[in-house]
Order: structure tokens, then sequence, then C-alpha cells
């Protein structure tokens, strides 16, 4: 990599935290979300509107023909300008902050081009939803000063020389006010806040800190590149190591599904409208929110065993999407396979190390020490070689041929950097 383009990087992590607003403050929030909410599907109606106006479903025309007067687009920027006048019409649009409602428009951009144009790699989303009542849930300042945190010497957050106790700070954000936060871990040193997002989620309120650092992260010095292993992810065992250890998969959403149930009937029985109705469904939100906190606590931690192990991890390149439309899907789903290799992914760039994905096209059918296809059904656990008689668990050699593919991946990258260093 080149000094100039090195300068340019930088590494970004966020934080979240719980707050704690009082019930003015949690009134403020609220009412900020649902006139935010308001404003989207004002903007995504006018892009709505601006489609249908120009868009037309004939595709030739004769010599001579008259073309209507194209209607001029909705853009961003064109949409930020309008909240001038917004704040004018409707003058209780002041008591949001400027750049909260600047964001608006980036949101309903990105919707309505995903929809149209696709993203960067031209996957399309569906059209976009307009949002009914407490479906938006957060909003960002996009702008932050180290001060507003206060008491926050981005080095000591707890009180009595406890490093790790989690204790109460306070936040300033504009237009809500001084909002207590619990702070259960301290910012890493070199980090700066830029952005600030609030979210309302079904067991309370919380801030996420996006965190910037100008140094770029490099492996780390005594990296080796041979103490590399392969993982192979399934749903009876969550992965399979190419040295044979395995994890059993946890299955949290099957485990907690009886509550589940329970917790949708009892919303299911209620009238609609009714403040009954509103906690029940305020203590299934609650529900779903702790299988997801599991899974996700799981998933941290098994990727700090696998990265305290091995200096590098080889995974598939799965299309985690494609699986999760079969009939396995609520266990594709369960699973989290595309969660866990983002974590463990950020989790390997910290610390310098690497996790590389290779090309999962027949890494359970080849034979890991000769290289035969040895076709076989999904419910065949077994892999038995004709020619060269191997005969051991199905997950396993696949993770043996994963292994074996980052490792002709690594040594690859390897020759490429040190033929462009001689260079």
């Amino acid at each position: 990599m080149r000094g100039d383009k090195a300068r340019n990087l930088s590494m970004r992590i966020s934080y979240q935290y719980r707050l704690k607003p009082n019930k003015e403050q949690q009134k403020i929030i609220d009412k900020t979300l649902d006139m935010l909410r308001c404003q989207y599907n004002y903007q995504l109606a006018q892009r709505f509107d601006w489609y249908e106006q120009n868009r037309c479903s004939i595709d030739r025309c004769p010599l001579v023909c008259h073309l209507p007067e194209l209607k001029e687009q909705p853009t961003k920027y064109n949409q930020e300008k309008s909240l001038v006048v917004l704040k004018k019409e409707r003058p209780w649009y002041k008591n949001i902050h400027s750049q909260v409602l600047q964001e608006v428009p980036r949101r309903v951009e990105i919707a309505f081009d995903r929809w149209l144009k696709g993203d960067c790699n031209g996957k399309k989303s569906g059209r976009p939803r307009f949002k009914g009542i407490g479906q938006y849930k957060t909003f960002t300042y996009k702008q932050f000063k180290q001060h507003n945190f206060i008491g926050n010497s981005l080095k000591k957050f707890a009180i009595g020389g406890n490093p790790q106790a989690a204790t109460f700070r306070k936040i300033t954000l504009s237009k809500i006010g001084d909002v207590k936060v619990i702070v259960h871990r301290p910012i890493p040193d070199g980090f700066v806040i830029n952005t600030v997002s609030v979210t309302k989620k079904a067991n309370g309120y919380y801030v996420t800190l996006s965190l910037g650092n100008k140094e770029v992260p490099t492996i780390k010095p005594d990296f080796n590149a041979d103490n590399i292993v392969g993982i192979d992810v399934g749903l009876i065992d969550f992965y399979v190591a190419s040295d044979n250890t395995r994890i059993a998969a946890p299955k949290h959403l099957r485990k907690a599904e009886r509550k589940l149930k329970s917790a949708q009937r009892r919303v299911s029985r209620r009238n609609i409208g009714s403040k009954r109705r509103k906690k029940a469904i305020k203590k299934l939100g609650i529900k779903h929110k702790k299988v997801a906190d599991t899974r996700k606590d799981f998933h941290f931690k098994t990727a700090k065993q696998l990265l305290s192990k091995y200096d590098a991890i080889a995974v598939e390149k799965l299309n985690v999407k494609g699986l999760a439309r079969t009939r396995l899907a609520k266990s594709v789903h369960d699973a989290g396979w595309s969660q866990f290799i983002n974590i463990l992914s950020f989790k390997a760039v910290n610390a310098g190390l690497k996790v590389i994905a290779v090309n999962p096209n027949g890494t359970s059918q080849n034979c890991s020490s000769c290289g035969h296809t040895v076709k076989k059904s999904l419910s065949q656990r077994m892999h038995n070689c004709p020619v060269c008689h191997t005969s051991l668990c199905r997950d396993l050699n696949a993770a043996i041929n994963i292994r074996n593919r980052g490792t002709h991946d690594l040594h690859k990258q390897a020759q490429s950097m040190s033929s462009q260093r001689s260079h």
C-alpha cells in the first residue's frame, strides 16, 4: 500500500450505550421521531409522484411525436432546501436540530435509488414503503462536539478507580438537553466521536457513537501465515474447524419459540388500539430483542475464541440470502452466519489478523486428501473416498478443503504484495 493512499484511510467503530432520559426527554424524543416519520413519508411521496408522472410504458414512437414536459426530479439537495420553507409553514419543526432533519432526505434517496438503480453491486431492493406509527426509530447528529459528552475525558470513565465499572455520565443532545447515559466501557485511546445516533428499541433508548481513528490497523508483527484454520458453518454444528474442533448450534430462536408463541398470542387477544395491546407488543418486542442479543453475544465470544488461537481464518463465501429462501430459512436465520462472519472479520482487522473468504463450490464433494469428487446428498453425513479410502465426517472434510483454499489464497496475496514492493 502506498503512503499517500494510507493517509486517506481511517478506522471506524461504533459503541452503543443505554440512555436514561427523564419523562420530558422521552416525550421530546418520541415527538421528534414521529415528526421525522411524517417528513420521510412526505418526501417519499414526492418521489413516487415524480416517478408516476414521468414514466412511460411505450418503448417506441412515430417519426413525429410530442413529448410532455418532464417534471423536476426531487433530489437530496432540493429536498434539503425545502426544509427552510417547512420550518416557516410548520414552526414546530424548529424544535428539531437542522442536521437531524437533513438526514431524512438522505434516507429517502438511498431507499429510492436502491429500488430503481440498485446498490453498489447492482442488486435492487423492493419498492420503499411508507413508515407507520412507531416504525421510524433512529435519528442522527452528523456532527458532534467532544465536550458535549460531559464528564468524558476519553480515558477516565469509572468512579472509584475501577475502569471496568459501568457508571452514569451525561451526553448533551441538541434540542433535547443533557441526557443520562450508562457508560459500560470506555472509548479507546485515539478515537474521536464523529456522529451520534439516538435509537428507540423495545426496552428503552440507546445512543450509538460512531468513533473514528486516523491510524490504519496493520498486520501484527508476529503474524504466522501457517497458523490458519478453516471453518465450515452448519445448522447441526455451528461450525466445524479443520482441527476437528466443533461447536454445537445454540438454536436461540428454537429454544425461545414457546415463550414467543405465548407472547404473540397475548398480543392477538388484545383489542387493536388499546393500551393493553401496546403493553403486550412491547413485551413481545423485548423477548425478540433478548433472542437477538443472546445470538450476537454468542457470535462475539465465538469469534474471540477463534482469533485467540489462530492468525488466519478461512471461511466460505456463502450466499446466505439464497439459503434463507429455502425451507431451512428459519434455521439459517437462527444461526446468523452473516452476522458472525461480519463480527469475525471486524475483530480480525482490529487484532491485525486475517479472515479469508474462499469459493464454496465443491468443498463438501471434493476429497481433502486426493481431490477426487465424491458426490453425496445432504443427508449423507460421512465422506468415504473410493480412491484413497479416506473416511471422515463430511463437515470436517469441507473444513479441511476450506483451509487448503485459504492457505493458497493467503500465499498468493503475499506474493503479489512482495512483487509490488519490489517494483
